[in-house]
């Protein structure tokens, strides 16, 4: 049987708004219905590119939030300059947005301005921006063997707080997989603790994909890059079990994981259905932390504890840049802790051994 096609969906942000179509082609409608052209020869470009069809969407939410505040100012967007870069990015603070989401949305409005005048939007003459703190020249940031010049313009960025995601512990992570009563979420579990993947790579495995002769585990990620993983024999016997008495044998979707019950049986399992089978486990304060990143976040610590290099954990985790991949295996505290603590003991030992 078929997939059924998405059906047509409009996300309502003021006048304009993101339309998706059944073909999951996204663009920008004023309150008219008039398309906005800028905005949707950009998101075509994107889509050209070859990027996902939820980065593009991703995009078009962005450009939903730019064109409404554009609006409301009646700004046009060749208008746009440092100033009232600051004045969106006060607008966004004050409606309670992430610093990560405004920095992301400051590079979609400084990408769409360069791809519609074909100048960069960033601090020019005439134009007043923040002044930052002193920086002398910097080495690369790689091996520091080569200065690297400045750059001769500033980019508006909103400072983020660095935060560090803890992996779960050794006793969530047992308590967590003692809730599971079927095959195929100890599957999706093991994928994203032993194998490290991201929630839209488990949905998007087929049983193709899991090569059992080769031991081996490809994988579609972002940006639709493909990687291939070894396949650890304790996540292959689970979803061997999972393929046999479970998944249903006819009018079956091509994807491995499948909706097991009800009308929907045999369709591909959704975003919401794999969120779901965290959230009503997370009602146990024990495992209350549990979470699809965070088990791939668990993943991510356990490697760095066991020694694998950064270059192998990156290409593990389908990371484009490194600085990515070292934000997955900082410390967390309880690692802090059990080296200070060794630390200590070993110092008590070196001072007793001296009296």
């Amino acid at each position: 049987m078929a997939p059924q096609r998405p059906t047509p969906t409009r996300s309502s942000l003021g006048t304009v708004t993101l339309h998706v179509d059944r073909r999951g082609r996204s663009r920008l409608i004023d309150a008219r219905g008039r398309s906005i052209a800028q905005a949707n020869r950009f998101l075509a470009a994107v889509a050209t590119r070859g990027l996902s069809r939820a980065t593009v969407r991703a995009y078009g939410f962005d450009l939903v939030v730019l064109y409404r505040w554009l609006e409301r100012r009646r700004y046009s967007l060749a208008s746009l300059t440092g100033d009232k870069l600051l004045q969106f990015v006060t607008a966004q603070r004050l409606a309670g947005m992430e610093p990560t989401t405004i920095n992301r949305r400051l590079t979609t409005a400084r990408v769409l301005y360069r791809f519609c005048t074909g100048r960069d939007l960033d601090a020019k003459r005439g134009t007043t921006m923040p002044a930052t703190a002193y920086r002398s020249r910097r080495r690369d940031r790689q091996l520091g063997l080569h200065w690297v010049p400045r750059r001769h313009h500033v980019q508006l960025r909103v400072k983020a707080p660095r935060r560090i995601i803890e992996p779960l512990t050794g006793a969530e992570v047992r308590q967590f997989l003692r809730t599971l009563r079927r095959y195929r979420d100890l599957a999706i579990v093991y994928l994203m603790l032993l194998c490290g993947l991201r929630s839209a790579e488990v949905l998007a495995l087929r049983l193709g994909d899991v090569l059992v002769e080769d031991k081996q585990l490809r994988i579609r990620g972002k940006g639709n890059r493909e990687r291939v993983l070894p396949l650890p024999q304790v996540v292959a016997r689970a979803i061997a079990d999972y393929v046999r008495w479970e998944r249903p044998t006819s009018g079956v979707a091509a994807r491995l994981f499948v909706i097991l019950q009800g009308p929907r049986r045999g369709r591909p399992l959704t975003m919401a259905g794999l969120r779901s089978l965290f959230r009503h486990r997370r009602r146990d304060r024990a495992v209350a932390r549990a979470n699809p990143h965070r088990f791939r976040h668990t993943f991510g610590a356990d490697m760095a504890r066991a020694g694998v290099r950064l270059p192998i954990l990156q290409r593990m985790m389908g990371h484009a840049d490194d600085t990515t991949t070292l934000r997955y295996i900082q410390l967390s505290m309880a690692d802090i802790a059990d080296e200070y603590q060794r630390a200590v003991e070993q110092i008590q030992r070196r001072y007793r051994e001296r009296e």
